[in-house]
């Protein structure tokens, strides 16, 4: 692949890689420096993609690595960057308040979650990947996807069911 087609492909998911940056760090500025970093590696190791694989997904993997990288190398701080659920943009639905409230809710209930299960998370429901493709991604095994997985919904479940009261002295 050409680093023209790569500049292309960059600009098509520029969002949605701002947007798993945000996920990860919780961090406006250090998700825009991921993207910058993201798509410098991709311009630079464009002859290292596989013409007919998801170019979406070697894009992830890439901005999932250089976190990964970024973290051991900083050790970041506990709760460094935190992002509320509430100043995450609900999607423009124009519907009743009770979908954004739903919606903000449903949020806060992802954010609590461990990075491992919020990252398993947001690449199958939000972003659409396969379990497979999020398991090259995280580079984790595919069973490893599943638990992840099985064991978000089960805590977003038993959050959702849970009295506000019991909540906020669980948190």
């Amino acid at each position: 692949m050409t680093t023209s087609d790569v500049r292309q492909h960059l600009a098509e998911h520029l969002t949605r890689l701002w947007r798993y940056g945000l996920v990860l760090s919780r961090n406006r500025e250090v998700a825009e420096e991921l993207v910058q970093s993201t798509c410098v590696r991709a311009l630079e190791k464009s002859a290292q993609f596989t013409p007919g694989t998801r170019i979406d997904s070697w894009l992830f993997a890439i901005l999932h690595s250089i976190w990964v990288s970024d973290v051991r190398a900083r050790q970041v701080r506990l709760g460094q960057g935190f992002v509320e659920s509430d100043e995450l943009p609900a999607p423009d639905t124009r519907e009743l308040d009770d979908t954004r409230l739903h919606y903000a809710k449903v949020m806060q209930h992802v954010s609590a979650l461990p990075e491992a299960q919020r990252n398993a998370v947001f690449l199958v429901y939000v972003e659409g990947f396969t379990y497979q493709e999020a398991s090259e991604t995280l580079s984790v095994p595919i069973g490893t996807i599943m638990s992840r997985l099985a064991t978000a919904r089960a805590k977003i479940a038993q959050m959702v069911n849970t009295p506000p009261s019991v909540q906020e002295k669980r948190f």
